[in-house]
Protein backbone atom coordinates (compact mmCIF):
# COMPACT_ATOMS: atom_id res chain seq x y z
CA UNK A 1 0.00 0.00 0.00
CA UNK A 2 3.14 2.76 1.20
CA UNK A 3 6.48 2.70 2.00
CA UNK A 4 8.05 5.11 3.64
CA UNK A 5 11.24 6.06 5.94
CA UNK A 6 10.37 7.37 8.86
CA UNK A 7 10.25 7.00 13.09
CA UNK A 8 8.93 3.61 14.78
CA UNK A 9 6.28 5.87 16.79
CA UNK A 10 5.17 2.97 19.33
CA UNK A 11 6.17 -0.44 21.09
CA UNK A 12 9.50 -1.37 22.33
CA UNK A 13 11.68 0.11 19.38
CA UNK A 14 9.45 3.49 19.77
CA UNK A 15 11.81 6.53 18.00
CA UNK A 16 14.26 4.06 16.53
CA UNK A 17 14.39 5.24 12.41
CA UNK A 18 12.82 2.61 10.30
CA UNK A 19 11.68 1.87 6.70
CA UNK A 20 8.11 0.98 6.63
CA UNK A 21 6.64 -1.70 4.08
CA UNK A 22 3.03 -1.45 4.24
CA UNK A 23 1.31 -4.12 2.57
CA UNK A 24 -2.57 -4.02 1.51
CA UNK A 25 -5.04 -6.84 2.23
CA UNK A 26 -6.83 -7.46 6.02
CA UNK A 27 -9.49 -9.68 7.29
CA UNK A 28 -9.58 -8.60 10.76
CA UNK A 29 -11.31 -5.59 10.10
CA UNK A 30 -10.36 -3.11 13.57
CA UNK A 31 -13.41 -0.42 14.26
CA UNK A 32 -10.29 2.12 15.31
CA UNK A 33 -7.79 1.50 12.50
CA UNK A 34 -6.44 4.07 11.38
CA UNK A 35 -5.08 2.89 7.95
CA UNK A 36 -8.81 0.86 6.57
CA UNK A 37 -7.60 2.26 3.44
CA UNK A 38 -5.18 -0.82 3.55
CA UNK A 39 -7.81 -3.36 3.99
CA UNK A 40 -8.56 -4.44 0.29
CA UNK A 41 -5.60 -5.55 -1.63
CA UNK A 42 -6.90 -4.87 -4.99
CA UNK A 43 -6.99 -1.05 -4.04
CA UNK A 44 -3.51 -1.14 -4.88
CA UNK A 45 -0.69 -1.90 -7.00
CA UNK A 46 1.86 -4.94 -6.83
CA UNK A 47 4.93 -3.94 -6.31
CA UNK A 48 8.26 -6.61 -6.80
CA UNK A 49 9.73 -7.96 -3.89
CA UNK A 50 13.27 -6.20 -5.51
CA UNK A 51 11.60 -3.14 -5.86
CA UNK A 52 11.03 -3.17 -2.65
CA UNK A 53 14.26 -3.95 -1.26
CA UNK A 54 16.00 -2.12 -3.38
CA UNK A 55 13.97 1.16 -2.42
CA UNK A 56 15.09 0.02 1.27
CA UNK A 57 19.09 0.16 0.54
CA UNK A 58 18.87 3.12 -1.58
CA UNK A 59 17.17 4.40 1.91
CA UNK A 60 19.91 3.58 3.73
CA UNK A 61 17.84 2.26 6.46
CA UNK A 62 19.44 -0.49 8.84
CA UNK A 63 15.78 -1.57 10.23
CA UNK A 64 12.37 -2.25 8.37
CA UNK A 65 9.03 -2.85 9.68
CA UNK A 66 6.86 -4.75 7.73
CA UNK A 67 3.22 -3.81 8.56
CA UNK A 68 -0.44 -3.58 7.55
CA UNK A 69 -3.37 -4.27 6.72
CA UNK A 70 -2.31 -7.66 8.49
CA UNK A 71 1.11 -8.59 6.67
CA UNK A 72 1.19 -11.98 6.97
CA UNK A 73 -1.70 -12.62 4.30
CA UNK A 74 1.55 -12.40 2.34
CA UNK A 75 4.05 -14.78 2.06
CA UNK A 76 7.10 -12.94 3.59
CA UNK A 77 10.03 -15.09 2.60
CA UNK A 78 11.45 -13.74 -0.44
CA UNK A 79 11.36 -10.33 0.78
CA UNK A 80 12.75 -10.98 4.78
CA UNK A 81 15.67 -13.18 3.60
CA UNK A 82 16.46 -10.41 0.74
CA UNK A 83 16.50 -7.57 3.01
CA UNK A 84 18.51 -9.67 5.91
CA UNK A 85 21.40 -11.06 3.07
CA UNK A 86 22.10 -7.03 2.97
CA UNK A 87 22.05 -6.69 6.70
CA UNK A 88 18.82 -5.04 7.07
CA UNK A 89 17.04 -6.23 10.20
CA UNK A 90 13.66 -7.68 9.92
CA UNK A 91 10.31 -6.74 12.27
CA UNK A 92 7.04 -7.53 12.12
CA UNK A 93 3.66 -6.11 13.42
CA UNK A 94 0.84 -8.39 13.20
CA UNK A 95 -1.96 -9.70 14.88
CA UNK A 96 -0.88 -12.92 14.39
CA UNK A 97 -4.04 -14.50 12.40
CA UNK A 98 -2.52 -15.98 9.52
CA UNK A 99 0.10 -18.88 9.90
CA UNK A 100 4.10 -16.76 10.47
CA UNK A 101 6.32 -16.59 6.88
CA UNK A 102 9.09 -14.70 6.75
CA UNK A 103 12.67 -14.42 8.85
CA UNK A 104 12.28 -11.89 12.03
CA UNK A 105 14.46 -10.13 14.13
CA UNK A 106 11.98 -8.76 15.91
CA UNK A 107 8.03 -9.66 15.82
CA UNK A 108 5.59 -7.53 17.51
CA UNK A 109 2.45 -9.63 18.54
CA UNK A 110 -0.43 -7.29 18.64
CA UNK A 111 -3.65 -9.41 18.70
CA UNK A 112 -7.17 -8.24 18.40
CA UNK A 113 -10.70 -9.85 19.49
CA UNK A 114 -11.81 -9.64 16.26
CA UNK A 115 -10.10 -12.72 14.68
CA UNK A 116 -8.45 -15.46 16.94
CA UNK A 117 -4.56 -15.63 16.71
CA UNK A 118 -2.51 -19.08 15.35
CA UNK A 119 -1.37 -20.65 18.39
CA UNK A 120 1.85 -20.24 16.92
CA UNK A 121 2.29 -17.12 17.70
CA UNK A 122 2.66 -16.66 21.40
CA UNK A 123 5.99 -18.39 21.61
CA UNK A 124 7.72 -16.50 18.49
CA UNK A 125 6.42 -13.08 19.90
CA UNK A 126 9.04 -10.71 21.08
CA UNK A 127 6.42 -8.16 22.11
CA UNK A 128 3.20 -8.34 22.76
CA UNK A 129 1.05 -4.66 22.25
CA UNK A 130 -2.64 -4.52 23.48
CA UNK A 131 -3.85 -1.82 22.15
CA UNK A 132 -6.79 -0.77 24.76
CA UNK A 133 -9.95 0.35 23.58
CA UNK A 134 -12.03 -0.83 26.25
CA UNK A 135 -10.96 -1.35 30.06
CA UNK A 136 -12.20 -5.04 29.29
CA UNK A 137 -9.32 -5.24 27.04
CA UNK A 138 -6.50 -4.99 29.85
CA UNK A 139 -7.68 -8.22 31.74
CA UNK A 140 -8.15 -9.95 28.21
CA UNK A 141 -4.30 -9.19 27.12
CA UNK A 142 -3.07 -10.18 30.56
CA UNK A 143 -5.10 -13.63 30.04
CA UNK A 144 -3.04 -13.70 26.59
CA UNK A 145 0.02 -12.91 28.20
CA UNK A 146 0.08 -16.25 30.14
CA UNK A 147 0.69 -17.39 26.77
CA UNK A 148 3.61 -15.73 25.30
CA UNK A 149 7.53 -16.24 26.01
CA UNK A 150 8.63 -15.26 29.57
CA UNK A 151 11.14 -13.04 27.20
CA UNK A 152 8.48 -11.56 25.31
CA UNK A 153 7.80 -7.69 26.31
CA UNK A 154 4.62 -6.69 27.36
CA UNK A 155 2.71 -3.32 26.46
CA UNK A 156 -0.36 -1.97 26.76
CA UNK A 157 -1.20 1.38 24.30
CA UNK A 158 -4.56 2.82 24.83
CA UNK A 159 -6.45 3.45 21.73
CA UNK A 160 -5.40 6.80 20.22
CA UNK A 161 -8.91 8.21 20.38
CA UNK A 162 -9.83 6.87 23.59
CA UNK A 163 -6.81 7.27 25.58
CA UNK A 164 -8.49 10.12 27.73
CA UNK A 165 -10.08 7.29 29.20
CA UNK A 166 -8.06 4.50 28.78
CA UNK A 167 -4.59 5.72 30.40
CA UNK A 168 -5.87 6.24 33.66
CA UNK A 169 -7.00 2.90 33.56
CA UNK A 170 -3.77 1.24 31.82
CA UNK A 171 -1.71 3.42 34.56
CA UNK A 172 -3.27 2.20 37.42
CA UNK A 173 -2.51 -1.81 35.64
CA UNK A 174 1.24 -1.06 35.46
CA UNK A 175 1.75 0.97 39.26
CA UNK A 176 0.62 -2.94 40.25
CA UNK A 177 1.83 -5.05 37.68
CA UNK A 178 5.74 -3.88 36.22
CA UNK A 179 6.17 -6.96 34.11
CA UNK A 180 3.84 -4.40 31.46
CA UNK A 181 4.99 -1.05 29.50
CA UNK A 182 3.19 1.28 28.44
CA UNK A 183 3.60 2.02 24.71
CA UNK A 184 1.38 5.56 23.28
CA UNK A 185 1.67 6.67 19.57
CA UNK A 186 4.40 9.25 19.37
CA UNK A 187 4.23 9.35 16.17
CA UNK A 188 1.03 10.90 16.32
CA UNK A 189 2.02 13.19 19.26
CA UNK A 190 4.93 14.77 16.50
CA UNK A 191 3.29 14.42 13.10
CA UNK A 192 5.16 11.88 11.39
CA UNK A 193 3.73 9.00 9.69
Amino acid sequence: MERFYTLQGEGVHSGCPAYFIRLAGCDVGCVWCDVKESWNIDDHPRISVQELISDVVESGANRVIITGGEPLMHNLDELTLGLQERGIRTHIETSGTHPISGSWDWITFSPKKFKKPTEEIFQLAHELKIVVFHPSDIQWGVELSEKVSLECQKLLQPEWERQDDMLPMIMAHLTQNPTWRLSLQTHKFIGVR
